[in-house]
């Protein structure tokens, strides 16, 4: 089993460092703007959802984008599919993102997910979980565009885990420029005294204190 897959079944979610290099990094950052990439804009404000916004990419994708998408699903959905089984719920995750991407529109589910967000000073996102339809894949991924040494200071990836009949456990996880954190979408399986039980899983991100910070999120299951 690999390390990626270890973090995960350990604590629900792991680092990949380095996975994006600094230059695809800045590049996609600064496509920010770029008239026709994307399908659409959230200002998260005017939803409740924090202070900061966040842009939808439309099909096709960014090259970059599309081979992120496809190598990290075909490596997770093997961890997928042992978290549906351990908590007594079908596989069936395809091993290629393709085929399951069908079945997503096949579910009425044909808008691309993956993102980019955007947050300046005083910005933040709420704790939250990207389900967006009855079709879901467990896992998602988020990679830092910006650098952290540079570009911004605060913003801090969060995870909170709310457990069973036990106060709420929250973890910082440090990133660096271009490193990944693999997470639990929703819930994941951890393990007891009396077998598998289920542990929610929110995300989000600390106050920006200062400066401008860029991340790419990347959602496997497309929206309704």
């Amino acid at each position: 089993m690999s390390a990626l897959a270890d973090a995960l079944d350990e604590r629900g979610h792991a680092v990949v460092p380095a996975l994006v290099p600094a230059a695809e990094c800045r590049a996609l950052a600064a496509r920010w703007d770029e008239a026709g990439l994307f399908r659409k804009r959230v200002v998260m404000q005017k939803h409740g959802y924090g202070q900061g916004e966040y842009r939808y990419f439309d099909y096709p994708l960014p090259p970059l984008v599309q081979a992120l998408r496809e190598s990290l699903y075909r490596e997770l959905a093997p961890v997928a599919n042992r978290w549906r089984e351990a908590l007594r719920l079908p596989a069936g995750f395809p091993a290629e993102l393709s085929a399951y991407l069908d079945k997503c529109h096949a579910a009425g589910q044909t808008k691309p997910t993956p993102l980019v967000l955007r947050y300046e000073a005083d910005d933040w996102n709420a704790l939250h979980q990207d389900v967006y339809g009855d079709e879901l894949f467990p896992l998602q991924a988020t990679v830092l565009l910006s650098d952290p040494a540079r570009d911004f200071t605060g913003g801090e990836f969060l995870l909170v885990e709310r457990r069973p009949r036990l106060q709420s456990r929250g973890e910082v996880v440090p990133l660096a420029q271009g490193d990944a954190v693999v997470f639990a979408v929703r819930e994941r399986p951890r393990r007891g005294t009396r077998g598998f039980h289920r542990v929610q899983m929110r995300h989000g991100v600390s106050r920006v204190r200062q400066g401008l910070r860029f991340t790419l999120g990347l959602i496997f299951h497309d929206a309704g």
